[in-house]
């Protein structure tokens, strides 16, 4: 299989994800791997507890957000690093080709159609 085209994709989208990360989060200082959410800025002297409620929404929106992003990142790395093994377009669980239609629509698709949950 050629792979150039997917890891081409692969990369642009990594890029993509990168950004839109970058936008609501921020790397964890602990532990470079793993992005959180950027805490939102709260008035402490406001006491209006309807700005209070939206900015602990939006934190947790943002949150919610980050984390998909992050399990994509994740999933496009996997992928990225399969093209690197030689393995790239083989189910990691029963090890059959993933159809080139799933990995035309799915790049990052790490399981053929049967396995996906």
């Amino acid at each position: 299989m050629e792979t150039s085209k997917y890891k081409k994709l692969l990369e642009e989208e990594k890029a993509k994800l990168l950004k839109e990360l970058e936008t609501i989060g921020q790397k964890n200082p602990s532990n470079e791997a793993d992005w959180q959410a950027k805490p939102t800025n709260l008035d402490s002297d406001s006491a209006d507890e309807n700005e209070v409620a939206d900015t602990i929404e939006e934190f947790e929106e943002n949150s919610a957000v980050l984390k998909q992003l992050e399990i994509q990142l994740l999933k496009v790395e996997g992928a990225l690093g399969k093209i690197e093994a030689g393995t790239y377009g083989k189910c990691n669980i029963c090890g059959k080709e993933i159809s080139e239609a799933r990995l035309e629509a799915n790049p990052a698709a790490l399981t053929c159609i049967e396995h996906t949950k």
